[in-house]
């Protein structure tokens, strides 16, 4: 059986990387796609484990060579989620989580059918700004155009299979709402299309 990709996204600010480590904190099959982007580096980000950072030159030199699986250009930047961190990982059985933007989420469900999309979210818009601001990392400028994007990634909200509300204090709720998501995943039927001659012994 194959495995399922799980793809996290949400505006900036809604939580997704906690979240995420949260969840594969827990032990489950997941392995964690490690997205390449040409942003930089945040405090405490390690290469290669929360992003590989290139330069914009390899970024798009991967895309004419046919490296990403799903690749999006948010807020002047590039993420990406190559190949060899999604396929290889699917077919032996593993489920991949995936923490991508919006754009590249609608490129995975356009590629696979079975691809589980969950947005996450803050409780309200006003929480979104007030997690921006209280990061105290970016300019106002960036702040802004972040919040614009957020109005754009909200109405894609209907192309998603599930939300969740990350609120203040209860991201624990959180991770374990998106955890029954992904256990109730490996008992949909059609996700267990040879079950039946199983059963029967044929």
């Amino acid at each position: 059986m194959k495995g399922t990709v799980f793809v996290l996204s949400g505006p900036a600010g809604s939580g997704k990387s906690t979240v995420r480590q949260r969840l594969m904190d827990k032990g489950l099959n997941f392995h964690y796609s490690v997205s390449d982007t040409t942003r930089k580096p945040r405090e405490g980000e390690v290469n290669g484990v929360d992003y590989t950072f290139i330069t914009k030159k390899q970024f798009e030199e991967g895309i004419k060579n046919g490296v990403y699986y799903e690749h999006a250009n948010y807020t002047g930047e590039y993420y990406g989620t190559p190949v060899s961190q999604l396929l290889p990982y699917i077919e032996s059985g593993v489920n991949v989580i995936l923490e991508i933007e919006v754009d590249g989420a609608m490129q995975v469900k356009a590629k696979d059918k079975n691809a589980v999309l969950v947005m996450l979210l803050p409780p309200s818009y006003r929480v979104l700004e007030e997690r921006l601001r209280g990061r105290g990392t970016e300019s106002e400028e960036k702040i802004l155009r972040r919040l614009n994007r957020a109005k754009d990634e909200i109405r894609l909200f209907d192309r998603y299979d599930y939300f969740l509300l990350n609120e203040d204090g209860k991201i624990d709720e959180c991770v374990k709402q998106l955890q029954m998501i992904a256990e109730t995943q490996q008992y949909k039927t059609k996700n267990n299309p040879d079950f039946p001659s199983k059963f029967l012994g044929i």
